[in-house]
């Protein structure tokens, strides 16, 4: 009788330790079928500016949105070079499981002119840096041409493996969301950290 409850226990003690190993790594049901490691292509993160920029491009932009400036203090600097050329918005994010998120955005066209061959980039970290090993969820949209003034809206699905969303857990719930905008003249990167859980 005890070498029976012996074998029984040490059973689901070795079951347990294979689930509980399981949800960790990420392996078997508990797989990310849509993993950041799947790349659709290259995803851009470096700021370019325009290529007709009237010749006063001395420095480079950092691609943050944090209310940093690069600019050296020149004083024939206007007020609309003030505000990015492109604004991003969260509009909503509707829970659709229990690390699944639909996430409703709009980016706008805040320049004075049109953009031609707009495709948004849009990467999520763990924690509060861009490390590509803590990178979860990666997704891009082509926009298309955006006129002056311009917006945009859509709806993408954020899933998360269990581990994913236990990465985040872990860091206190913070994550980094990294949204790069290409069009046929340049590339803006915008970064900014969220808390979410």
């Amino acid at each position: 009788m005890r070498r029976t409850l012996l074998v029984a226990a040490t059973v689901l003690v070795l079951l347990t330790a294979g689930i509980s190993a399981t949800f960790l790594t990420g392996v078997g049901p508990f797989a990310d079928t849509t993993s950041a490691d799947d790349s659709d292509g290259a995803f851009p993160t470096q700021t370019t500016a325009p290529p007709d920029d009237g010749g006063d491009s001395g420095g480079s932009d950092s691609g943050s949105n944090d209310g940093g400036s690069s600019d050296s203090g020149d004083a024939t600097a206007t007020a609309t070079e003030s505000v990015p050329p492109f604004g991003v918005v969260v509009d909503d994010i509707e829970e659709c499981g229990q690390t699944c998120r639909d996430v409703t955005s709009t980016i706008t066209n805040q320049q004075d002119t049109d953009s031609s061959g707009v495709t948004v980039y849009s990467r999520i970290f763990v924690g509060n840096g861009t490390d590509p090993d803590d990178e979860v969820w990666r997704g891009s949209q082509a926009v298309g041409d955006l006129a002056a003034g311009e917006s945009y809206t859509t709806t993408k699905r954020v899933e998360l493996s269990y581990s994913e969303a236990f990465a985040v857990r872990q860091a206190d719930g913070w994550i980094t969301v990294q949204t790069t905008i290409e069009t046929d003249d340049r590339t803006l990167t915008y970064t900014e950290q969220r808390h979410v859980a």
